[in-house]
């Protein structure tokens, strides 16, 4: 027969709970047992559940600046799919998981066409910052520009720009995917030119550098932006099939009860 769980007296529950430990009571159990296993030292012992609880609260405060950040819970690096047929530089990859790229102030571009996973690895890359405690602002695009522009009319538009000036990591997806006026156009050349080797920027998208400059309304901003933006980036290319189809949701075929079914059961 199997010992029986240790006990841990109410006594206990408050004094941990007064001293902000309540979670430790989640783990408790098993450490006493593991400790009696292994017959550990009061020390050893102490040690190993306040490791517990560095490694829950330093899960919870990342989980806490990634949703801050506008970072998807499920996009990050051990949720990619290997089996999926998306080719890229895989060393170029291995070098950004570094983030190097972010202590030097280096910039990244993810291309490729839709749906081979840019916004993933870019999320991901996100999250590894944000578990270093890296600053990082994920945004679309286009949604962070008619931020940027609403910002205009309260104005708080300068405030919005400095944030985003500071933050050590900021992600623009689907950059450049829609014609950019002549607001959105000197928004993007500013945060360029104030982030350029001071910060890292990192943009996705469907289209080529050159194409960039076609989408901006200004030709001589849009230039000096994206020739800054490139020449102090690292460049991944992704190409193959769409990595959505891996992310469908799928059939439980034993458990799955048709909804007319349920319907009938139901009435």
């Amino acid at each position: 027969m199997s010992a029986p769980p240790p006990v841990i007296s109410p006594e206990l529950k408050t004094v941990l709970r007064a001293v902000k430990l309540g979670r430790c009571l989640d783990t408790l159990p098993e450490r006493l047992a593991l400790a009696k296993a292994r017959n550990m030292g009061h020390a050893e012992f102490f040690e190993l559940v306040l490791a517990d609880e560095v490694t829950r609260r330093e899960t919870s405060s990342a989980a806490l600046r990634a949703r801050t950040a506008g970072l998807d819970p499920d996009m990050v690096l051990e949720n990619w799919d290997e089996a999926t047929k998306v080719n890229f530089d895989h060393q170029v990859w291995d070098e950004l998981c570094s983030l190097r790229f972010v202590d030097a102030g280096h910039n990244v571009m993810i291309m490729g066409p839709v749906g081979v996973g840019k916004t993933f690895m870019a999320s991901a890359l996100g999250h590894a910052a944000v578990r270093r405690r890296f600053s990082v602002v994920f945004c679309r695009t286009d949604v962070l520009l008619k931020r940027l522009r609403a910002s205009r009319l309260d104005n708080s538009h300068d405030a919005e720009m400095r944030k985003l000036m500071r933050v050590d990591l900021l992600i623009l997806d689907d950059f450049a995917l829609q014609a950019l006026d002549p607001l959105d156009t000197a928004d993007i050349y500013e945060l360029v030119v104030e982030r350029h080797r001071a910060a890292s920027t990192l943009v996705t998208s469907n289209r080529e550098p050159i194409e960039w400059i076609g989408q901006m309304a200004d030709a001589l901003l849009a230039q000096s932006a994206i020739d800054r933006l490139q020449s102090a980036a690292y460049e991944l290319v992704l190409d193959g099939e769409s990595y959505r189809k891996h992310q469908k949701p799928g059939l439980d075929v034993g458990t799955t009860t048709p909804r007319a079914t349920r319907r009938r059961r139901r009435s």
